[in-house]
């Protein structure tokens, strides 16, 4: 895992975390059909009587080859979790942030009754036939976390339960349901579950005839996404094989095998090399469990014979420099996603046997500088489809085994398709789904003889006309003259005169896109005048691997420079007041808020960082913290002169300075493997020490979770609900700056 998470949805947040407990919210009675009346909040009064917790200062030193320096906040960091005088200091910060946003608890408590009004009181997803067997996820009413059920052969024949994660979650203030992965001969479920919020999650086994929960169990064990890589069952239906982690540093780094009713497990691999995270998969064949190991900046994929699970793994393409690849298998081919000779991918084909001889690789997507292949493609006896991104937009395309590829398309101006790897390799149907910043998450199936297309299922939204709604796809020049693309979401009635309150989102790390997609969560804001716009920034991937290249390492202050190029622009053609700017990001998005607070914090209002990446020098010195050595090839090794001079100059702790700040909320969870507590909890406190306004900063620490908050779908919205109040709050204050 990387620091990265989507924060809601196409902010960039959710992810692992929740409280399972929370009382089911009945939605209102009816939807709502205009801008709802704001309830009163007075915060003013408030900021002027309380308080802020200010933190003790410790002398301490960090030693660097390059250079000392001093960290008087660097005590916050406790990695047992425990001291007293730490835990006091994150207990004062919560008082604090009750304070301030406590008058406003009206608002709060209507804008979660707006934005559970939105979700869908029961919902299934679309089945998906594997082994004899539809499987499906499903919510009960009112209930927070899923069931997984099957039918077998027929959708109409009994449903049976095979897992129901809401009584998992009983009695426990913590709760994410890892993977899982049902024997191919259907009779044992293995998962895995974390209670804690740490991602150290835990796994057992079902026996699915008798219902009971056998004793075969592993802990510290990594629960990986898209969920199919975490787990994978050989042809014995007796043997799993699963990832572990590193005790100290929890980098996914080994698997194990383990057979049903083993008193230990096999560990069969394990890799040193720190850059990389191991994951495991089976091929569509069955063939093949893949173990995956993934860099920054390369790939290598060993497998194991499925029929002989205690066999070794053999390597399917070494690792060699900058050569990134994923595969699949089926028919007696391989099917390849490469970057060897292709700067934005290719999709290639290869029978068994010629695997390493690249004379013998066929194109299927050939390279091009326009279109980049992204990571989803799914292979089945007649057609071969994968997701592609072309002009900063993902499509789908198809190539039949018999005939020409072609695109799937859209009318939209902005919008987003990824096309889901069904089990089923006999299928004769591409299933995608779309969406778009006013469309709904929409499953589609394309029968690729016929080119006719099935609306499966629309997404539930209750309470929301698309009609009122729209969407534009915009552009801003970059300071080195780039044009950075802009989503741009608001009702059809909101006012585009430079009045409107306007609401940036970006993240820009690791090659990971912001694609524009529908997110009910804006609804509140949406509808109460707000315009929101998705910053498609370098660092991500939206216009290419170029795109990513230009925003990591020695590039990586052009994610900075756009984020405000952006901003810029929208206040520029009227698409918000000046006054009136907000922006929002978490984890590495988090580091895009900080940095931007540090060079241009007159331009705007308010800004909430969640779970925020911001001490980046310290914490890239220190390679026993989670996910550190293999981020060297996303922010350089500060123990390297010029990466440490570079780093040291846009890391957000490092520069605070002494001018005016915005308002700022922060948010965190106390048990957060991916970006420690102490993080945002150093960066509040130097803040406060150092910046010369009267704004507040609200620290909001969640006690009981870790890197992505709550995961019940209706806690989660809880969390929507005070951003959103801090939001509103802050742009009704009328000495602000």
């Amino acid at each position: 895992m990387k620091r990265l998470v989507l924060i809601l949805a196409t902010f960039g947040y959710g992810g692992c975390g929740s409280t399972a407990s929370a009382p089911p919210v009945s939605p209102p009675a009816a939807p709502v059909a205009a801008a709802p009346a704001p309830v009163a909040a007075k915060p003013t009064a408030v900021a002027a009587t309380v308080t802020p917790p200010v933190a003790a200062r410790h002398p301490y030193t960090i030693k660097s080859p390059n250079g000392d320096r001093e960290d008087p906040y660097y005590w916050l960091r406790d990695d047992t979790r425990k001291r007293p005088e730490m835990l006091a200091y994150l207990g004062a910060e919560n008082d604090y942030a009750r304070a301030i946003l406590g008058p406003a608890k009206p608002l709060e408590d209507q804008l979660f009754a707006e934005l559970r009004g939105h979700v869908a009181d029961s919902f299934a997803e679309v089945a998906e036939f594997e082994d004899g067997y539809w499987y499906q996820r499903r919510f009960a009413p009112g209930q927070e976390q899923p069931v997984l059920v099957r039918h077998k052969g027929k959708l109409d024949a009994p449903e049976e339960v095979i897992l129901d994660c809401n009584e998992l979650a009983r009695g426990t203030a913590f709760y994410a349901l890892g993977n899982a992965a049902v024997s191919r001969n259907g009779k044992l479920l293995a998962w895995t579950d974390d209670t804690v919020g740490r991602l150290q999650f835990v796994l057992h086994i079902k026996d699915l005839t008798t219902g009971k929960v056998l004793p075969d169990t592993a802990t510290n064990v990594h629960a990986d996404r898209p969920p199919e890589l975490g787990l994978a069952w050989a042809n014995d239906h007796k043997t799993v094989f699963y990832v572990g982690k590193d005790p100290t540093t929890l980098r996914a780094d080994r698997v194990f095998r383990h057979t049903l009713g083993a008193a230990s497990d096999a560990q069969v691999f394990i890799e040193p090399d720190g850059q990389y995270y191991v994951s495991v998969k089976p091929t569509k064949s069955h063939k093949y469990i893949q173990i995956a190991l993934s860099a920054t900046t390369n790939d290598e994929i060993r497998l194991i014979d499925a029929d002989r699970p205690t066999a070794p793994d053999r390597v399917a393409l070494p690792r060699e420099a900058d050569h990134l690849y994923s595969l699949d298998h089926l028919d007696g081919r391989f099917v390849i996603r490469s970057n060897a000779g292709a700067k934005n991918f290719r999709l290639v084909t290869v029978p068994d046997g010629k695997l390493r001889d690249r004379r013998a690789w066929r194109d299927l997507v050939p390279a091009s500088p326009d279109v980049l292949v992204e990571r989803e493609f799914t292979v089945a006896h007649g057609f071969v489809a994968a997701t592609v991104r072309k002009g900063g937009l993902r499509k789908v395309e198809i190539l039949p085994a018999k005939g020409e590829a072609f695109f799937v398309e859209a009318d939209e101006p902005a919008y987003a398709m990824r096309v889901q790897d069904l089990p089923d390799a006999g299928t004769t149907r591409v299933r995608y789904q779309y969406t778009s910043p006013v469309t709904p998450r929409t499953v589609i199936e394309l029968d690729v003889a016929t080119r006719a297309k099935t609306v499966l299922q629309v997404e539930p939204v209750p309470g929301y006309d698309a009609a009122q709604y729209v969407t534009e796809y915009l552009h801003a020049r970059a300071s080195d003259g780039v044009e950075v693309p802009i989503s741009v979401v608001h009702r059809k009635d909101a006012k585009l005169d430079g009045s409107a309150p306007l609401l940036i989102t970006g993240y820009g790390s690791y090659g990971s896109s912001s694609d524009p997609g529908f997110d009910l969560r804006q609804l509140p804001l949406l509808d109460r005048g707000w315009i929101c716009a998705i910053a498609h920034i370098r660092g991500g991937q939206e216009m290419g691997r170029a795109w990513y290249e230009d925003g990591k390492l020695m590039h990586k202050r052009n994610t900075f420079t756009d984020f405000i190029a952006v901003t810029e622009h929208l206040v520029a053609h009227k698409y918000g007041a000046h006054d009136q700017v907000y922006a929002l990001g978490g984890s590495a998005g988090g580091l895009l808020m900080g940095a931007i607070l540090n060079l241009r914090p007159d331009l705007y209002r308010g800004v909430i960082s969640a779970v925020p990446f911001v001490d980046v020098v310290t914490t890239m010195l220190d390679e026993s913290i989670p996910l550190t050595t293999n981020e060297f090839n996303e922010w350089g090794n500060p123990k390297e002169k010029a990466a440490y001079d570079y780093m040291l100059g846009y890391s957000p702790y490092d520069n605070i300075k002494p001018q005016a700040y915005p308002s700022i909320y922060v948010r965190t969870g106390l048990w957060d493997s991916q970006v420690q507590y102490f993080e945002p909890a150093k960066w509040v406190a130097k803040l406060r020490a150092t910046k010369t306004d009267h704004n507040p900063i609200v620290f909001d620490i969640d006690m009981a979770a870790g890197h992505g908050g709550k995961s019940g779908r209706f806690d989660r919205l809880h969390d929507t609900a005070r951003y959103w109040t801090f939001l509103l709050t802050t742009h009704d204050r009328p000495d602000q700056r």
